[in-house]
């Protein structure tokens, strides 16, 4: 977390100070796939280790240099219980819904000022909300958690409109502390919630 805070730090200062002036407040719809760190928890209970997010956001960006952004997301999928003996995993046809529900916090800097193709980079915080269900499980078996993280991601901007944009970027996030108490997780050593995750977003400018 203090790493997350250092790298938002030093991109917000990386701004000149002649960049503070004009602030631009965009708006953004966003949709990802990510391939989750806890690979093979993800295998075993919902088939696939890459899974896609859905969501929304807000930025905005002074003097066409700094951002700063809030998203909001959410991944969920029915999948069945598993468990894990002699490294092989055996499924249960348990059903189980995970659904995962990201609000991260990002601040970052854009290369080229004013120009069609912008590149940028940025880091920050999350907080991610984590639930695991079964229609046939009590509450003791049933997970409803959260934990902080951090992100990191780059990327770049196409201008198609002067209210318009589309953007695509690789996004990081590493989120310890709500995998591997129990279940198919443990039973793998897997505890990490993120991962690697391919985002394109459409941004729509409110005021230039």
């Amino acid at each position: 977390m203090r790493a997350a805070a250092t790298v938002v730090v030093f991109l917000t200062l990386a701004a000149p100070a002649s960049a503070q002036s004009a602030v631009s407040v965009r708006t953004f719809a966003l949709g990802s796939v990510q391939r989750m760190a806890a690979g093979q928890t993800f295998d075993a209970e919902m088939e696939s280790s890459v899974q896609p997010f859905w969501g929304a956001g807000g930025q905005v960006v002074i003097g066409d240099r700094a951002y700063f952004e809030v998203t909001l997301s959410r991944f969920k999928r029915t999948g069945q219980r598993a468990f894990v003996f002699d490294n092989q995993i055996f499924p249960l046809g348990i059903p189980v819904t995970a659904r995962i529900t990201p609000l991260e916090l990002v601040g970052g800097v854009r290369f080229r000022k004013g120009a069609v193709i912008t590149p940028y980079a940025g880091g920050g915080v999350g907080w991610y909300g984590y639930t695991e269900e079964s229609p046939s499980s009590d509450s003791t078996e049933n997970v409803d958690t959260s934990h902080a993280g951090f992100v990191l991601h780059g990327g770049a901007e196409f201008a198609v409109q002067k209210w318009l944009a589309v953007a695509a970027d690789v996004q990081y996030t590493h989120v310890t502390g709500i995998l591997g108490g129990g279940g198919v997780s443990a039973q793998l050593g897997e505890d990490d919630l993120g991962g690697v995750a391919v985002r394109f977003r459409l941004v729509f400018v409110l005021t230039r």
